[in-house]
């Protein structure tokens, strides 16, 4: 009977520390498995599809909300789908290139649910342009200054990505922009005295423009100020996610803004608001170059180059040079062995097209 009752006291004991150790495993952060929920109070838009005028359905009041931090309402958050919110819809189906109808159509409510910039779509340009400019005053540009200095902050930052990886992602979305402009970009360690400042951040953060949870506003831009999502899953191009955002794609999007450039109505431009997740768009549109060498005119050291995919940057299609120099032509005909911008790839690459 003793030995009955010691081993029932083993049992029990065993069974009480394979609960506790059960209880207290803990599972590594990582890229893969960090913060996977979608945004809720965006994913309830899905319930608003079909209305239109007149309507009076619960959640338009989030939905106003939205399009009053976008710039598209003033303060008017009631459930009613009155005047004030057809004319918002109608200007965002403008700015974004969708059909005009004045309706939450399901293609419209599928671009009110992609996670997005934070940056306002408002600009000094008219809604529906292509590339749009911020105001001076919203944006002051960066005409007397050629070399831009950044730094990241060193404790507003993530911890499942290198921070090697994150200065590797920042310094090529800088030199995207740097090999269409005059402009030069520096990294440096005194972040309190750099011209730009990075770092991610959760929630209200102190700038009036709060984060709202995962793949809401992915990111947002100040004149010398880029801000990340912490609550993201950010990953680089050696990770795939069904819920990671490339922080490429968004770094290079933010500076276009901190450079003084809007949002474009072009889908292929880097500086289109709206983001997919999973996929990688890093490279400059010609409607990015277009815009942002209106501001600050073209690099004197390098030719504009756009490619099959009509993008600019390293991972394009086959290259072409713009040749807006008659000096450039002969017999009116491209002369690749004239241009001092091309290297030899290159010079081949034009004889090849000219002769296909």
């Amino acid at each position: 009977m003793h030995m009955i009752f010691l081993f029932n006291i083993f049992v029990i004991v065993f069974l009480l520390q394979c609960v506790f150790h059960a209880n207290t495993t803990v599972t590594p952060i990582s890229p893969l498995n960090h913060n996977h929920n979608v945004n809720a109070t965006w994913h309830k838009f899905s319930e608003l599809v079909v209305a239109r005028k007149g309507a009076k359905l619960s959640g338009l009041s989030e939905l106003k909300k939205y399009f009053h931090r976008l710039g598209y309402l003033n303060d008017n958050f009631t459930d009613t789908f009155d005047d004030t919110l057809e004319t918002a819809v109608l200007n965002y189906q403008k700015k974004l290139g969708l059909p005009i109808t004045g309706t939450l159509d399901s293609n419209t409510v599928t671009e009110i649910m992609t996670p997005r910039c934070g940056v306002s779509d408002k600009t000094i340009d008219n809604l529906g342009s292509k590339y749009t400019i911020f105001s001076d005053f919203d944006y002051p540009k960066w005409d007397n200054q050629t070399e831009i200095t950044y730094a990241f902050s060193t404790k507003d930052m993530i911890n499942y990505l290198s921070f090697d990886d994150i200065q590797d992602v920042l310094r090529r979305s800088f030199s995207r922009w740097a090999s269409v402009t005059p402009l030069k970009f520096k990294e440096v360690d005194d972040y309190g005295n750099a011209d730009i400042k990075i770092g991610f951040y959760e929630g209200d953060h102190g700038d009036g423009q709060p984060f709202d949870g995962v793949l809401g506003f992915l990111a947002h831009a100040f004149p010398r100020a880029l801000h990340f999502d912490d609550a993201e899953t950010w990953v680089n191009i050696d990770y795939k996610s069904k819920v990671g955002v490339d922080l490429e794609s968004i770094a290079t999007h933010e500076i276009g803004h901190v450079l003084g450039l809007g949002h474009s109505s072009v889908e292929k431009a880097i500086m289109y608001p709206n983001f997919k997740r999973g996929v990688k768009k890093a490279d400059l549109n010609i409607d990015d170059v277009e815009g942002i060498q209106k501001i600050y005119g073209p690099n004197p050291n390098k030719a504009f180059v756009e490619s099959d995919s009509s993008s600019y940057g390293p991972e394009g299609g086959r290259s072409v040079v713009k040749w807006n120099n008659k000096s450039l032509l002969k017999n009116g005909k491209r002369n690749p062995n004239k241009n001092p911008f091309l290297d030899e790839c290159q010079k081949k690459q034009v004889s090849k097209v000219d002769k296909d």
